[in-house]
Protein backbone atom coordinates (compact mmCIF):
# COMPACT_ATOMS: atom_id res chain seq x y z
CA UNK A 1 0.00 0.00 0.00
CA UNK A 2 1.23 3.65 -0.98
CA UNK A 3 3.10 5.97 1.85
CA UNK A 4 -0.12 8.49 0.99
CA UNK A 5 -2.91 5.56 1.61
CA UNK A 6 -1.64 4.60 4.80
CA UNK A 7 -1.16 8.14 6.27
CA UNK A 8 -4.74 8.84 5.46
CA UNK A 9 -7.23 9.03 8.87
CA UNK A 10 -9.01 6.78 9.59
CA UNK A 11 -12.81 8.10 8.52
CA UNK A 12 -10.99 9.61 5.49
CA UNK A 13 -10.15 6.50 4.12
CA UNK A 14 -13.09 4.79 4.99
CA UNK A 15 -14.96 7.47 3.00
CA UNK A 16 -13.24 6.75 -0.15
CA UNK A 17 -14.17 3.19 0.31
CA UNK A 18 -17.70 4.49 -0.59
CA UNK A 19 -17.47 2.88 -3.88
CA UNK A 20 -19.27 5.16 -6.95
CA UNK A 21 -18.72 4.22 -10.24
CA UNK A 22 -15.28 3.96 -9.97
CA UNK A 23 -15.36 2.08 -7.66
CA UNK A 24 -13.55 -1.01 -9.06
CA UNK A 25 -10.26 0.92 -9.80
CA UNK A 26 -10.21 2.20 -6.44
CA UNK A 27 -10.33 -0.87 -4.78
CA UNK A 28 -7.84 -2.77 -6.84
CA UNK A 29 -5.33 0.37 -6.72
CA UNK A 30 -5.87 0.03 -2.44
CA UNK A 31 -5.73 -3.56 -2.65
CA UNK A 32 -3.80 -5.33 -5.59
CA UNK A 33 -4.16 -8.94 -4.49
CA UNK A 34 -7.44 -9.47 -6.48
CA UNK A 35 -10.09 -8.22 -3.93
CA UNK A 36 -12.99 -7.96 -6.86
CA UNK A 37 -15.03 -10.33 -8.31
CA UNK A 38 -12.59 -12.97 -9.86
CA UNK A 39 -14.15 -15.06 -12.26
CA UNK A 40 -13.05 -18.67 -12.63
CA UNK A 41 -14.75 -19.83 -15.57
CA UNK A 42 -11.63 -20.75 -17.26
CA UNK A 43 -10.36 -23.38 -14.76
CA UNK A 44 -11.23 -26.97 -15.88
CA UNK A 45 -11.47 -27.72 -12.17
CA UNK A 46 -14.53 -25.57 -11.40
CA UNK A 47 -16.30 -26.08 -14.76
CA UNK A 48 -15.52 -29.92 -15.03
CA UNK A 49 -19.44 -30.75 -14.18
CA UNK A 50 -20.42 -27.77 -16.63
CA UNK A 51 -20.64 -25.37 -13.90
CA UNK A 52 -20.16 -21.39 -14.66
CA UNK A 53 -18.58 -20.51 -11.68
CA UNK A 54 -18.62 -17.08 -11.47
CA UNK A 55 -18.17 -16.59 -7.37
CA UNK A 56 -15.93 -13.35 -5.89
CA UNK A 57 -12.80 -14.98 -4.81
CA UNK A 58 -10.58 -12.91 -2.24
CA UNK A 59 -6.84 -13.94 -2.04
CA UNK A 60 -5.56 -14.65 1.56
CA UNK A 61 -2.52 -12.49 2.00
CA UNK A 62 0.37 -15.06 3.34
CA UNK A 63 -0.70 -18.05 0.73
CA UNK A 64 -1.92 -16.67 -2.28
CA UNK A 65 -5.01 -18.90 -1.56
CA UNK A 66 -8.51 -18.44 -3.55
CA UNK A 67 -11.00 -18.01 -0.55
CA UNK A 68 -14.93 -17.64 -1.84
CA UNK A 69 -16.11 -14.25 -0.20
CA UNK A 70 -18.96 -16.44 0.20
CA UNK A 71 -17.87 -18.37 3.65
CA UNK A 72 -20.53 -21.32 4.37
CA UNK A 73 -21.06 -20.93 8.00
CA UNK A 74 -22.42 -24.09 10.29
CA UNK A 75 -23.56 -23.17 13.74
CA UNK A 76 -26.66 -24.62 12.91
CA UNK A 77 -27.43 -27.56 10.33
CA UNK A 78 -29.96 -29.69 9.43
CA UNK A 79 -29.68 -32.66 11.75
CA UNK A 80 -29.72 -35.26 9.02
CA UNK A 81 -26.17 -36.33 6.91
CA UNK A 82 -28.08 -36.02 3.74
CA UNK A 83 -29.47 -32.67 3.47
CA UNK A 84 -26.12 -31.52 4.50
CA UNK A 85 -24.47 -33.39 1.79
CA UNK A 86 -26.74 -31.82 -0.50
CA UNK A 87 -26.11 -28.56 0.95
CA UNK A 88 -22.37 -29.06 0.06
CA UNK A 89 -22.32 -30.73 -2.64
CA UNK A 90 -24.30 -27.38 -3.85
CA UNK A 91 -22.31 -25.19 -2.60
CA UNK A 92 -19.07 -26.50 -3.72
CA UNK A 93 -20.49 -26.91 -7.16
CA UNK A 94 -21.10 -22.93 -7.04
CA UNK A 95 -17.59 -22.32 -5.97
CA UNK A 96 -17.78 -21.88 -1.97
CA UNK A 97 -14.73 -23.45 -0.33
CA UNK A 98 -14.22 -21.74 3.42
CA UNK A 99 -16.47 -23.89 5.99
CA UNK A 100 -16.68 -23.23 9.25
CA UNK A 101 -17.54 -24.70 12.75
CA UNK A 102 -16.94 -25.38 15.85
CA UNK A 103 -16.80 -27.89 18.51
CA UNK A 104 -19.35 -26.49 20.29
CA UNK A 105 -21.72 -25.98 17.79
CA UNK A 106 -25.00 -28.74 17.59
CA UNK A 107 -22.96 -29.94 21.04
CA UNK A 108 -20.01 -31.65 18.43
CA UNK A 109 -22.43 -32.61 15.69
CA UNK A 110 -21.94 -29.95 13.13
CA UNK A 111 -17.86 -31.12 13.04
CA UNK A 112 -18.90 -34.72 12.39
CA UNK A 113 -21.97 -33.47 9.63
CA UNK A 114 -19.24 -31.46 8.16
CA UNK A 115 -17.04 -33.87 8.58
CA UNK A 116 -18.86 -36.83 6.39
CA UNK A 117 -19.77 -34.41 3.88
CA UNK A 118 -16.85 -32.80 3.21
CA UNK A 119 -14.70 -35.89 2.86
CA UNK A 120 -16.64 -36.96 -0.07
CA UNK A 121 -14.82 -34.20 -2.21
CA UNK A 122 -10.96 -33.92 -3.17
CA UNK A 123 -9.25 -32.22 -0.21
CA UNK A 124 -8.18 -28.80 -2.53
CA UNK A 125 -11.69 -28.14 -3.24
CA UNK A 126 -12.47 -26.89 0.60
CA UNK A 127 -11.09 -24.87 3.77
CA UNK A 128 -11.91 -26.12 6.74
CA UNK A 129 -12.04 -23.62 9.55
CA UNK A 130 -12.80 -24.80 13.24
CA UNK A 131 -11.70 -23.43 16.55
CA UNK A 132 -10.22 -23.58 20.64
CA UNK A 133 -13.98 -23.50 22.23
CA UNK A 134 -12.65 -23.94 25.62
CA UNK A 135 -14.76 -21.07 27.23
CA UNK A 136 -17.72 -23.06 28.44
CA UNK A 137 -15.30 -26.14 29.71
CA UNK A 138 -14.75 -26.64 33.59
CA UNK A 139 -11.64 -26.85 33.18
CA UNK A 140 -8.40 -25.03 30.96
CA UNK A 141 -5.84 -27.70 31.21
CA UNK A 142 -3.57 -27.96 28.28
CA UNK A 143 -4.07 -31.61 28.23
CA UNK A 144 -8.46 -31.00 28.16
CA UNK A 145 -7.83 -28.61 25.00
CA UNK A 146 -4.99 -30.32 23.13
CA UNK A 147 -7.56 -33.21 23.45
CA UNK A 148 -10.37 -31.01 22.30
CA UNK A 149 -8.14 -29.39 19.24
CA UNK A 150 -7.25 -33.24 18.15
CA UNK A 151 -10.86 -34.43 18.22
CA UNK A 152 -11.56 -31.45 15.70
CA UNK A 153 -9.66 -33.48 13.04
CA UNK A 154 -10.92 -36.90 13.47
CA UNK A 155 -14.47 -35.21 13.41
CA UNK A 156 -13.83 -33.55 10.33
CA UNK A 157 -11.91 -36.30 9.02
CA UNK A 158 -8.43 -33.87 7.64
CA UNK A 159 -4.87 -34.64 9.00
CA UNK A 160 -4.60 -30.59 9.07
CA UNK A 161 -6.84 -27.79 9.91
CA UNK A 162 -6.47 -24.63 7.41
CA UNK A 163 -8.15 -22.18 9.16
CA UNK A 164 -8.39 -22.44 13.23
CA UNK A 165 -9.22 -20.16 15.88
CA UNK A 166 -8.97 -19.40 19.20
CA UNK A 167 -12.69 -19.13 20.07
CA UNK A 168 -14.66 -16.50 21.24
CA UNK A 169 -11.66 -13.97 22.47
CA UNK A 170 -12.70 -10.78 24.42
CA UNK A 171 -13.76 -12.56 28.25
CA UNK A 172 -11.44 -9.89 29.49
CA UNK A 173 -7.50 -10.86 30.37
CA UNK A 174 -8.28 -13.52 33.03
CA UNK A 175 -9.70 -15.69 30.58
CA UNK A 176 -6.92 -14.77 28.01
CA UNK A 177 -4.54 -15.70 30.11
CA UNK A 178 -6.45 -19.03 31.46
CA UNK A 179 -7.20 -20.38 28.44
CA UNK A 180 -4.50 -19.52 26.19
CA UNK A 181 -1.27 -17.86 27.85
CA UNK A 182 -0.59 -19.59 31.31
CA UNK A 183 -1.48 -23.19 30.39
CA UNK A 184 0.78 -22.92 27.38
CA UNK A 185 -1.57 -24.04 24.84
CA UNK A 186 -1.35 -20.74 22.23
CA UNK A 187 2.65 -21.93 21.90
CA UNK A 188 1.23 -25.21 21.22
CA UNK A 189 -1.24 -23.66 18.51
CA UNK A 190 1.74 -22.03 16.79
CA UNK A 191 4.18 -24.83 16.53
CA UNK A 192 1.03 -26.46 14.96
CA UNK A 193 1.07 -23.66 12.85
CA UNK A 194 4.86 -24.00 12.07
CA UNK A 195 4.58 -27.73 11.67
CA UNK A 196 1.94 -27.76 9.01
CA UNK A 197 -0.95 -28.87 10.77
CA UNK A 198 -2.51 -25.73 11.26
CA UNK A 199 -2.31 -23.57 8.25
CA UNK A 200 -3.57 -20.19 9.36
CA UNK A 201 -4.04 -19.41 13.14
CA UNK A 202 -6.30 -16.54 14.23
CA UNK A 203 -9.57 -15.87 16.29
CA UNK A 204 -13.03 -14.72 16.85
CA UNK A 205 -13.81 -11.59 18.84
CA UNK A 206 -17.03 -11.01 20.92
CA UNK A 207 -16.39 -8.93 24.00
CA UNK A 208 -13.86 -6.75 25.53
CA UNK A 209 -12.25 -4.96 23.23
CA UNK A 210 -9.16 -4.58 25.24
CA UNK A 211 -8.54 -8.30 24.38
CA UNK A 212 -8.88 -7.72 20.90
CA UNK A 213 -6.38 -5.11 21.15
CA UNK A 214 -4.06 -6.84 22.92
CA UNK A 215 -3.61 -9.63 20.86
CA UNK A 216 -3.43 -7.32 17.85
CA UNK A 217 -0.91 -5.18 19.27
CA UNK A 218 1.22 -8.19 19.38
CA UNK A 219 1.29 -9.15 15.78
CA UNK A 220 4.63 -8.99 15.41
CA UNK A 221 5.28 -12.17 17.68
CA UNK A 222 1.89 -13.55 16.97
CA UNK A 223 1.36 -13.50 13.53
CA UNK A 224 -2.19 -13.56 12.84
CA UNK A 225 -3.20 -14.77 9.46
CA UNK A 226 -6.73 -13.68 10.13
CA UNK A 227 -9.34 -12.39 12.66
CA UNK A 228 -13.05 -12.72 12.56
CA UNK A 229 -15.28 -10.14 13.88
CA UNK A 230 -18.58 -8.92 13.49
CA UNK A 231 -19.53 -6.58 11.10
CA UNK A 232 -22.67 -5.16 9.22
CA UNK A 233 -24.05 -1.63 8.44
CA UNK A 234 -25.41 -1.60 11.50
CA UNK A 235 -22.84 -2.29 14.24
CA UNK A 236 -20.39 -0.35 11.86
CA UNK A 237 -21.68 2.79 13.88
CA UNK A 238 -23.86 1.22 16.51
CA UNK A 239 -22.54 -1.85 17.94
CA UNK A 240 -21.00 0.04 21.11
CA UNK A 241 -24.31 -0.38 22.66
CA UNK A 242 -24.57 -3.23 24.09
CA UNK A 243 -26.53 -4.15 26.74
CA UNK A 244 -27.13 -0.26 27.75
CA UNK A 245 -23.00 0.34 27.86
CA UNK A 246 -21.25 2.51 25.20
CA UNK A 247 -17.71 0.78 24.76
CA UNK A 248 -15.36 2.22 21.43
CA UNK A 249 -15.31 -1.40 19.94
CA UNK A 250 -17.68 -0.68 16.68
CA UNK A 251 -17.39 -2.64 13.97
CA UNK A 252 -15.58 0.01 12.03
CA UNK A 253 -12.70 0.11 15.23
CA UNK A 254 -12.41 -3.55 14.83
CA UNK A 255 -11.74 -3.88 10.82
CA UNK A 256 -9.97 -0.71 10.88
CA UNK A 257 -7.45 -2.06 13.39
CA UNK A 258 -7.18 -5.47 11.57
CA UNK A 259 -6.88 -3.53 8.34
CA UNK A 260 -3.75 -1.60 9.75
CA UNK A 261 -2.11 -4.12 11.59
CA UNK A 262 -2.62 -6.61 8.27
CA UNK A 263 -4.63 -8.49 9.32
CA UNK A 264 -7.29 -9.86 7.07
CA UNK A 265 -11.06 -10.07 8.65
CA UNK A 266 -13.23 -13.12 8.39
CA UNK A 267 -17.42 -11.74 9.03
CA UNK A 268 -19.80 -12.93 11.15
CA UNK A 269 -23.42 -12.14 11.33
CA UNK A 270 -23.39 -9.84 8.53
CA UNK A 271 -27.24 -9.77 8.79
CA UNK A 272 -27.36 -9.23 12.38
CA UNK A 273 -29.01 -12.13 13.33
CA UNK A 274 -31.92 -11.65 10.73
CA UNK A 275 -32.54 -8.06 11.98
CA UNK A 276 -32.32 -6.60 8.50
CA UNK A 277 -35.07 -9.14 7.44
CA UNK A 278 -37.38 -7.85 9.86
CA UNK A 279 -36.28 -3.96 9.86
CA UNK A 280 -39.48 -1.26 9.47
CA UNK A 281 -41.43 -1.40 6.51
CA UNK A 282 -40.87 2.27 6.02
CA UNK A 283 -36.84 1.07 6.08
CA UNK A 284 -36.77 -1.83 3.74
CA UNK A 285 -39.30 0.56 1.12
CA UNK A 286 -36.76 3.16 0.45
CA UNK A 287 -34.21 -0.44 -0.51
CA UNK A 288 -37.12 -1.60 -2.48
CA UNK A 289 -37.23 2.04 -3.83
CA UNK A 290 -33.88 1.42 -5.83
CA UNK A 291 -33.89 -2.46 -6.21
CA UNK A 292 -36.96 -3.40 -5.96
CA UNK A 293 -36.18 -7.19 -6.35
CA UNK A 294 -33.29 -7.32 -4.07
CA UNK A 295 -33.71 -8.18 -0.27
CA UNK A 296 -32.45 -6.92 2.80
CA UNK A 297 -29.40 -9.83 3.15
CA UNK A 298 -28.24 -9.18 -0.52
CA UNK A 299 -28.13 -4.99 0.53
CA UNK A 300 -26.21 -6.25 3.64
CA UNK A 301 -23.94 -8.94 1.83
CA UNK A 302 -23.04 -6.58 -0.90
CA UNK A 303 -22.23 -3.51 1.85
CA UNK A 304 -19.65 -6.22 3.65
CA UNK A 305 -18.38 -7.17 0.58
CA UNK A 306 -17.99 -3.54 -0.44
CA UNK A 307 -14.93 -3.99 1.94
CA UNK A 308 -11.32 -5.08 0.72
CA UNK A 309 -10.12 -6.43 3.89
CA UNK A 310 -12.57 -9.11 4.17
CA UNK A 311 -11.87 -11.96 3.62
CA UNK A 312 -14.89 -13.90 3.59
CA UNK A 313 -18.31 -13.50 4.93
CA UNK A 314 -19.87 -16.24 6.81
CA UNK A 315 -23.81 -17.18 6.23
CA UNK A 316 -25.57 -19.76 7.91
CA UNK A 317 -27.55 -21.48 5.47
CA UNK A 318 -29.45 -24.41 6.35
CA UNK A 319 -31.77 -24.29 3.32
CA UNK A 320 -31.19 -24.41 -0.08
CA UNK A 321 -32.94 -21.33 -0.89
CA UNK A 322 -30.95 -19.41 1.06
CA UNK A 323 -27.83 -21.41 0.21
CA UNK A 324 -28.72 -20.56 -3.86
CA UNK A 325 -30.21 -16.97 -3.52
CA UNK A 326 -26.57 -16.56 -1.27
CA UNK A 327 -24.81 -17.74 -3.92
CA UNK A 328 -26.29 -15.75 -6.65
CA UNK A 329 -25.25 -12.53 -4.69
CA UNK A 330 -22.08 -13.34 -4.71
CA UNK A 331 -21.41 -14.47 -8.15
CA UNK A 332 -20.24 -11.71 -8.71
CA UNK A 333 -20.35 -9.21 -5.48
CA UNK A 334 -21.90 -5.85 -6.75
CA UNK A 335 -20.35 -3.63 -4.52
CA UNK A 336 -22.10 -0.53 -3.30
CA UNK A 337 -21.82 2.83 -4.37
CA UNK A 338 -21.82 5.90 -2.96
CA UNK A 339 -25.55 6.60 -2.57
CA UNK A 340 -26.19 3.31 -1.33
CA UNK A 341 -23.72 3.39 1.55
CA UNK A 342 -24.76 6.70 2.38
CA UNK A 343 -28.97 5.04 2.29
CA UNK A 344 -27.46 2.01 4.55
CA UNK A 345 -25.93 4.54 7.21
CA UNK A 346 -28.77 6.71 7.46
CA UNK A 347 -31.05 3.52 8.11
CA UNK A 348 -28.75 2.44 10.56
CA UNK A 349 -29.34 6.08 12.21
CA UNK A 350 -32.87 5.36 12.01
CA UNK A 351 -32.53 1.77 13.48
CA UNK A 352 -30.72 2.19 16.43
CA UNK A 353 -33.02 5.10 17.39
CA UNK A 354 -34.68 3.06 20.30
CA UNK A 355 -32.52 0.71 21.69
CA UNK A 356 -33.38 -3.11 20.71
CA UNK A 357 -31.72 -5.90 22.66
CA UNK A 358 -28.25 -6.58 20.25
CA UNK A 359 -28.86 -10.23 20.76
CA UNK A 360 -27.80 -12.53 17.29
CA UNK A 361 -29.96 -15.51 18.49
CA UNK A 362 -26.91 -18.01 18.30
CA UNK A 363 -27.95 -19.42 21.66
CA UNK A 364 -24.46 -19.51 23.73
CA UNK A 365 -27.35 -18.54 26.37
CA UNK A 366 -29.15 -21.94 26.39
CA UNK A 367 -30.47 -23.53 28.17
CA UNK A 368 -31.63 -21.23 30.91
CA UNK A 369 -32.07 -23.28 34.45
CA UNK A 370 -35.64 -22.23 34.87
CA UNK A 371 -36.93 -22.96 31.51
CA UNK A 372 -36.16 -19.13 29.66
CA UNK A 373 -36.42 -19.05 25.96
CA UNK A 374 -33.78 -15.82 26.04
CA UNK A 375 -33.60 -15.48 22.24
CA UNK A 376 -37.25 -16.07 21.77
CA UNK A 377 -38.09 -13.38 24.03
CA UNK A 378 -35.51 -11.39 22.75
CA UNK A 379 -36.27 -11.77 19.19
CA UNK A 380 -40.19 -10.54 19.87
CA UNK A 381 -39.36 -7.47 21.73
CA UNK A 382 -36.85 -6.29 18.90
CA UNK A 383 -39.73 -7.07 16.75
CA UNK A 384 -41.88 -4.90 18.69
CA UNK A 385 -39.33 -2.16 18.63
CA UNK A 386 -38.71 -2.36 14.61
CA UNK A 387 -42.62 -2.62 14.22
CA UNK A 388 -43.06 0.68 16.05
CA UNK A 389 -45.39 -1.12 18.43
CA UNK A 390 -42.65 0.36 21.33
CA UNK A 391 -41.85 2.68 22.29
CA UNK A 392 -45.44 2.81 24.24
CA UNK A 393 -46.59 6.49 23.53
CA UNK A 394 -48.01 8.27 27.06
CA UNK A 395 -51.15 7.01 28.92
CA UNK A 396 -52.84 9.46 27.73
CA UNK A 397 -52.25 8.93 24.37
CA UNK A 398 -54.92 7.78 22.10
CA UNK A 399 -53.24 4.35 20.57
CA UNK A 400 -51.80 3.59 24.23
CA UNK A 401 -54.77 0.87 25.04
CA UNK A 402 -53.85 -0.21 21.32
CA UNK A 403 -50.63 -0.64 21.12
CA UNK A 404 -50.19 -2.08 24.68
CA UNK A 405 -52.97 -5.11 24.10
CA UNK A 406 -51.04 -5.52 20.50
CA UNK A 407 -47.62 -6.14 22.29
CA UNK A 408 -49.61 -8.22 24.56
CA UNK A 409 -50.94 -10.49 22.33
CA UNK A 410 -48.34 -10.68 20.00
CA UNK A 411 -45.98 -11.71 22.82
CA UNK A 412 -47.78 -14.65 23.81
CA UNK A 413 -48.48 -15.25 20.42
CA UNK A 414 -44.76 -15.36 19.98
CA UNK A 415 -44.22 -17.31 23.15
CA UNK A 416 -46.93 -20.09 23.47
CA UNK A 417 -45.57 -21.33 26.69
CA UNK A 418 -45.89 -19.55 29.68
CA UNK A 419 -42.57 -21.25 30.91
CA UNK A 420 -40.41 -19.62 28.88
CA UNK A 421 -41.72 -16.20 29.40
CA UNK A 422 -39.54 -13.55 30.62
CA UNK A 423 -40.64 -13.77 34.24
CA UNK A 424 -39.58 -16.24 34.90
CA UNK A 425 -35.56 -15.58 35.31
CA UNK A 426 -34.36 -15.43 38.46
CA UNK A 427 -31.43 -13.34 37.41
CA UNK A 428 -29.06 -16.22 38.45
CA UNK A 429 -26.43 -14.82 35.94
CA UNK A 430 -25.62 -18.36 35.04
CA UNK A 431 -26.33 -17.12 31.03
CA UNK A 432 -23.81 -13.72 31.68
CA UNK A 433 -20.80 -15.57 30.82
CA UNK A 434 -22.18 -17.33 28.07
CA UNK A 435 -23.32 -14.12 25.52
CA UNK A 436 -20.91 -13.00 23.28
CA UNK A 437 -22.64 -9.73 22.72
CA UNK A 438 -21.71 -9.07 26.92
CA UNK A 439 -25.53 -8.56 27.16
CA UNK A 440 -26.69 -8.15 30.67
CA UNK A 441 -29.66 -10.47 29.97
CA UNK A 442 -31.54 -10.59 33.74
CA UNK A 443 -31.41 -6.70 32.88
CA UNK A 444 -33.03 -7.21 29.41
CA UNK A 445 -35.99 -9.56 30.65
CA UNK A 446 -36.69 -7.46 33.39
CA UNK A 447 -37.32 -4.86 30.46
CA UNK A 448 -39.68 -7.00 29.05
CA UNK A 449 -41.68 -7.90 32.63
CA UNK A 450 -41.91 -4.37 32.95
CA UNK A 451 -43.67 -3.44 29.32
CA UNK A 452 -46.17 -6.28 29.69
CA UNK A 453 -47.11 -4.97 33.08
CA UNK A 454 -47.45 -1.51 31.88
Amino acid sequence: MKKEQKDMSRRDFLRRLGLGAGSAMAMMAMEPLNVLAQRRDGNENDNKNGNDNRMTYRVQHGSGEQISLLGFGMMRLPNNQDEVNQLVDYAIEHGVNYYDTAPVYMGGQSEVLMGNALSRHPRNKYFVATKMSNQNQRSWSFDDSKAMYERSMERLKVDYIDYYLLHAIGGGMDSLKGRFLDNGLLDFLLKEREAGRIKHLGFSYHGDVRDFDWLLDRQEEYHWDFCQIQMNFLDWRHASMRGGRRSDADAEYLYDKCRKSGVQCVIMEPLRGGAFGRMAQELSDQLKAIHPDDSAARWAFRWVGSYPNVLTILSGMNRMDHLEENIKTFSPIDPCTEAENQLLAKIADQMSGFPTVPCTTCEYCMPCPYGVNIPANFAYYNEAVNSHVLPLPDKSAADYAERKQQFAEGFKKALADEKTWAHKCQDCEECLSKCPQQIRIPNQLARIVETLRK
